[in-house]
Parts: structure tokens; C-alpha cells; sequence
């Protein structure tokens, strides 16, 4: 019996672990978060509007849309994209909306 060198199979499936991960990358399916892609709550603030009362608003809009997608808020950023959220309040509970729907199938 001949012992055999187990460094090319060692060698080779360091190889295909490699050219996995890269492959995956490289087509979208990996994604590695950074702290930019999270956006805080605290960075909203609700502005209460009184009947007679003026309220002055930054004339440049924010980097997020928000949509109503099954009665819940959701913020799509427009800078990044795929990076999307739904609005929560301190208690993590979804921030409701009323209006747009999507439909459901029949």
C-alpha cells in the first residue's frame, strides 16, 4: 500500500472553496453589510401639523420613498439600491398605512 499526499486535495478544495465565493460574489447572491446600509430610526422625526400653523421643510427631498405594500410602510433608498426597510416605531412595531394596496391573486 502506497500512502498518497493529501496536500493538492487539501490544495484543491481550498481552490474550490475560493472560486465558489468568488463566483457567488460576483453574481449578486453574496452581500456583506455594511454600517452605511442600515438606516436609524432616530434619523426621522415626525412633524405634527396644527390647523393654521405653517411648518417649514427642507426643499431637497430625503433618499428614501416610501411605498404601502399591504397596508404597511416601506422605504426603498434610492441611492442604494435593494436596500429597502419597513418604518418601525421605539417599540418595533410597523408604522401602518392606509391607501395603495397591492392586489391579491385570484
Amino acid at each position: 500500500m502506497s500512502e498518497r499526499n493529501p496536500i493538492p486535495l487539501i490544495l484543491t478544495a481550498v481552490g474550490s472553496v475560493a472560486a465558489t465565493v468568488a463566483l457567488l460574489g460576483y453574481y449578486g447572491y453574496l452581500h456583506f453589510a455594511k454600517p452605511e446600509d442600515a438606516l436609524l430610526l432616530s434619523e426621522y422625526t415626525m412633524l405634527k401639523t396644527v390647523p393654521g400653523e405653517d411648518y417649514k421643510v427642507s426643499l431637497k427631498p430625503a433618499d428614501q420613498v416610501a411605498h404601502c405594500i399591504d397596508g404597511v410602510l416601506v422605504l426603498f433608498d434610492v441611492n442604494q439600491k435593494g436596500l429597502t426597510g419597513v418604518l418601525v416605531d421605539s417599540q418595533k412595531r410597523a408604522v401602518r398605512c392606509m391607501g395603495e394596496e397591492t392586489p391579491q391573486a385570484e
